[in-house]
């Protein structure tokens, strides 16, 4: 067993830097998700862009869906960029991108196609940087704290999306006074995030890995000895497991072909690693992220009251999410959690569908107990959510493929969210406006159907080695009989958490200059 050497305090502010400046990142995509479902009810921003109330529906819809459509293109774009220039490059690429976007987005042009533009412009920047933030950091972070940096990254995301609900309902107070400042303000702010973590990025190095990756040995030694803060506590011996770790991993890919992916437990893994994605994005809870406000009209009627909603609605996530990552995150394992979040969601989704088709609101701005009850459900659904399929099918993914497939494995899955994504964010004020009450039903319907994919498709893999994961799909039955039983009963014996959770976080792809060989590194830990 390694023995644990005290890092220098200097390597442990350094770090902390380096996290906060990803977690930018997060902050970044957490606000623009949020902000737009706001900006789009203001009547200013109705009358800047001479939007008729005939076509505030498909507005809504291509303002948000065309940014989740940037997004998607942008995660496979900066793959070539992020490999051949490196992390540092490609984030401040990212940065740029996205500011350029804010700046067009901000103009009052008077034009829906200068405003689409710049969604789209940022849309890339966000899945860009969405993408390359995560191997960025587990590349750099010590393993003894890599998993509570990622969950800070999940943290500021939610914290984004907490501070654009606040800022949309404190303008909206103000007043349409303001004119076009008032929706010009909060989409403005979006710069904040923006330039901070370009700015950040001239004050970290290159990722150690990826140096390595491409033969700047030299370049790569510096790179860890600034990070770990000395060249002492054992950098030395880290430096050379990463070397090796590099070598092992071309070994074990060299040769990979596409039609590797759809053989065997391969083909059951990739409609897993789709799957998640598809059933996160189907839980409704992304929808109720971008139209927030929307969703509270149906439930308590129109008024600025929806907006304040939709702070509470941002606070009670931030809180949720920080509960999972300090509590829940590797206490239990992710069968139970996903399949009883999504039960609980879908009876909060049915009830809520049941009382607003049976105490509509009466339209004079009162608010009854029915609408206080729904509004109450649709909060313990967005908390069950940040304790399941918010952030767990991330890991999921991650932790169901075998290393020589990793990369392109994990890419699908990621591409896949991002797909997903595009298609409710366009869909739901469609969807909104032909149900009505009927949308929550949906959601409930979906998540019932959540359930059942949870419960005959997935398998446990909390606890478990690489090598444990690769044996259960290696298996010819789906073994449905054992229910929510441990599917890996008759397997090695589990490694510890701690372990597993180094495998884990490690398991993101880096493309053709992927560096880290999970495997190798958990049998030497």
């Amino acid at each position: 067993m390694e023995t644990e050497i005290a890092q220098p305090p200097k390597a442990h502010w350094r770090i902390y830097w380096f996290a906060l400046v990803l977690c930018t990142g997060g902050a970044l995509f957490g606000y623009d998700s949020g902000v737009i479902g706001g900006v789009l009810t203001f009547q200013t921003f109705q009358t800047s862009f001479s939007i008729p109330t005939t076509k505030k529906t498909h507005t809504s819809a291509i303002a948000v869906g065309i940014q989740q459509a940037g997004a998607f293109t942008g995660c496979f774009l900066i793959w070539p960029i992020t490999n051949h220039y490196g992390r540092r490059v490609a984030m401040g690429l990212c940065s740029a991108i996205f500011s350029l976007g804010v700046i067009l987005e901000t103009i009052d042009s008077h034009s829906l196609s200068v405003f689409y533009l710049g969604r789209v412009i940022c849309g890339l920047g966000v899945g860009g940087s969405a993408t390359v933030i995560p191997i960025y950091m587990s590349e750099m972070s010590p393993k003894e704290i890599r998993g509570r940096l990622g969950s800070c990254y999940q943290l500021t995301y939610t914290v984004g999306i907490l501070v654009s609900y606040w800022v949309d309902y404190g303008v909206k107070m103000m007043g349409e006074e303001m004119g076009a400042r008032q929706w010009q303000v909060p989409v403005a702010l979006q710069l904040v995030p923006g330039v901070l973590m370009g700015v950040g990025m001239l004050g970290v190095k290159e990722s150690v890995r990826w140096l390595l990756a491409v033969g700047r040995g030299a370049e790569a030694w510096e790179s860890l000895v600034w990070v770990r803060g000395g060249e002492g506590g054992g950098a030395r011996m880290e430096f050379e497991d990463m070397k090796r770790g590099l070598e092992e991993e071309r070994e074990i890919t060299d040769g990979v072909s596409a039609w590797e992916l759809v053989e065997g437990g391969n083909l059951k893994r990739m409609g897993i690693a789709g799957g998640l994605f598809l059933a996160q994005q189907s839980t409704g809870s992304t929808a109720l992220a971008y139209f927030g406000p929307q969703f509270f009209e149906l439930l308590v009627g129109a008024g600025d009251k929806t907006l304040l909603l939709t702070g509470i609605f941002g606070a009670i996530k931030v809180v949720a999410c920080l509960i999972f990552v300090v509590f829940l995150s590797d206490r239990f394992g992710r069968r139970p959690l996903l399949g009883g979040g999504a039960a609980f969601m879908a009876i909060c989704m049915i009830v809520t569908a049941v009382l607003v088709k049976t105490y509509p609101q009466p339209g004079d701005g009162t608010v009854t107990s029915s609408g206080i009850a729904t509004v109450a459900l649709i909060y313990l659904d967005i908390i069950a959510y940040n304790f399941s399929w918010g952030p767990l099918p991330w890991p999921c993914a991650s932790e169901i493929f075998p290393t020589r497939i990793r990369e392109p494995g994990v890419a699908f899955g990621v591409g896949s969210q991002w797909l997903f994504n595009f298609v409710w964010s366009f869909s739901t004020p469609y969807i909104q406006q032909s149900l009505g009450w009927g949308t929550f039903l949906l959601f409930g319907l979906l998540d019932v159907v959540i359930v059942g994919f949870t419960y005959f498709c997935l398998k446990e893999t909390a606890g478990k080695s690489l090598e444990e994961i690769n044996g259960l799909f290696d298996r010819v039955d789906l073994d449905a009989e054992h229910g929510w039983k441990d599917l890996n009963h008759d397997t090695a014996s589990h490694v510890p958490v701690e372990r597993h959770q180094d495998a884990r976080i490690d398991a993101i792809p880096v493309s053709k200059h992927r560096t880290v060989h999970v495997e190798s590194t958990a049998r030497r830990s």
